[in-house]
């Protein structure tokens, strides 16, 4: 078994009884599949092999150690949105030419640094920052390899704090506007011009947005070849949604085929950055029950050692989790809110769950949370960040150790 499932009537990771883990790692605790990252990279990878491609796992869904190092052996080369992010990918084995750095807002020090390490390509995202990669380069004597982020105003159905291809957004440079800043780009000697990058955003369900961005970038790319530009590649980004709420989602061959005949048509190389398709549903956040309480008038509460500060999805972005008990007692199920022990009524990481008999002490999964999960965790309230276990067949090890207080106040005066 890859991923999540009873047996024996307990919640289990592959090979691995979630209980057994949860009882010495403590909770909160994340808990990753190894097999079913490899088996979502094996089925993306299938699916574009008609075609040179690189699948660039987007780090600012996860960036543990361990599971990089998982996705580096699988053959995967690494998005990094930050300075941080870099260094995670070379923490975890990443070369520099395996590293696409993107992110809308990149200092100094981050260009310096992508640039000195000669990072496999610098997404552009505004004229400024051209000018700002050029300067730091010559300086350097070396010519950094960069790609222009176009911004296609293309509406991708998602959740508009995860929708980043419309002109409204912060994102890129308007797709009217490209040509022109390619071409600028090409005349700058600091700079090597080596492709074309979009992304319309997140968790996107219906891959027509994502064929016609690609057909539009693909015109930019023919226009850049006509008059003599030499690309290597047009990279998509990422954004394939995963079915939150059970079901079928969009199937990666769907995918393949709304984007693969336009990039057939450049002769390029493509690149695709996911992130939530590859680790989302490998990852389970797991709490205990600390309370249930139920009054006339109000829900029935069932309140967890785990909250907002551990996932937020939630009540960042009303997000579903699909919600189970580790160790189901058995017993009608009933409505109950799923809430976490923070001092804000917006910590609920389920809304009208159907739930058996909980007591306290006794375990609950949040499923389908490898991604976004534990990277936007916080010390609100000054709770400590959970550790992340890495599940492998029969085999499971602690990847990161629980936050101590030590470590909470470690950098305090």
């Amino acid at each position: 078994m890859t991923g999540f499932g009873f047996r024996g009537g307990r919640l289990a990771c592959e090979g691995v009884p979630v209980a057994d883990i949860a009882r010495a790692a403590e909770t909160p605790v994340y808990v990753y599949s190894a097999g079913s990252v490899r088996a979502a990279y094996a089925s993306l990878d299938r699916a574009l092999a008609a075609w040179p491609h690189a699948i660039h796992f987007a780090l600012k869904a996860n960036s543990a150690l361990a599971l990089l190092a998982l996705l580096r052996e699988l053959g995967a080369g690494a998005d990094a949105n930050s300075g941080g992010e870099i260094e995670a990918a070379l923490r975890a084995g990443f070369s520099p030419p395996q590293i696409v750095f993107t992110g809308v807002g990149k200092t100094r020090d981050e260009l310096e640094r992508a640039v000195a390490l000669g990072v496999g390509a610098i997404n552009i995202e505004s004229g400024g920052e051209a000018e700002r990669i050029d300067a730091i380069a010559r300086g350097r004597g070396v010519r950094a390899r960069v790609a222009l982020r176009a911004n296609p105003d293309i509406a991708p159905n998602t959740h508009a704090h995860i929708s980043t291809g419309s002109r409204l957004s912060k994102f890129g440079v308007p797709i009217e506007c490209a040509a022109g800043l390619l071409r600028e780009m090409a005349r700058m000697p600091g700079l090597e011009p080596v492709g074309l990058h979009v992304h319309l955003g997140s968790q996107i369900l219906d891959v027509a947005p994502l064929g016609r961005a690609a057909g539009l970038l693909a015109g930019l790319a023919r226009a850049a070849r006509d008059w003599g530009l030499a690309l290597e590649h047009i990279d998509l980004g990422g954004g394939l949604g995963v079915p939150y709420e059970g079901g079928a989602g969009p199937s990666v061959d769907e995918y393949a085929a709304a984007i693969l005949p336009a990039v057939r048509e450049t002769g390029l190389r493509l690149i695709v950055e996911p992130g939530r398709y590859l680790v989302a549903q490998a990852g389970a956040l797991v709490g205990r029950v600390a309370d249930t309480k139920a009054y006339p008038g109000s829900p029935r509460f069932v309140i967890l050692d785990a909250g907002m500060t551990e996932l937020i999805r939630p009540m960042l972005y009303e997000a579903y989790h699909r919600i189970v008990e580790v160790e189901p007692r058995g017993g009608a199920a009933t409505p109950c809110e799923v809430v976490g022990p923070l001092c804000e009524t917006g910590d609920t990481l389920g809304h009208a769950r159907e739930l058996g008999p909980v007591e306290v002490g006794d375990l609950v999964a949040v499923l389908d949370a490898g991604a976004y999960g534990f990277v936007m965790a916080s010390n609100y309230n000054r709770r400590r960040l959970p550790a992340e276990v890495l599940v492998d067949g029969e085999r499971w090890q602690i990847v990161r150790k629980r936050q101590s207080y030590e470590d909470l106040f470690r950098h305090e005066v």
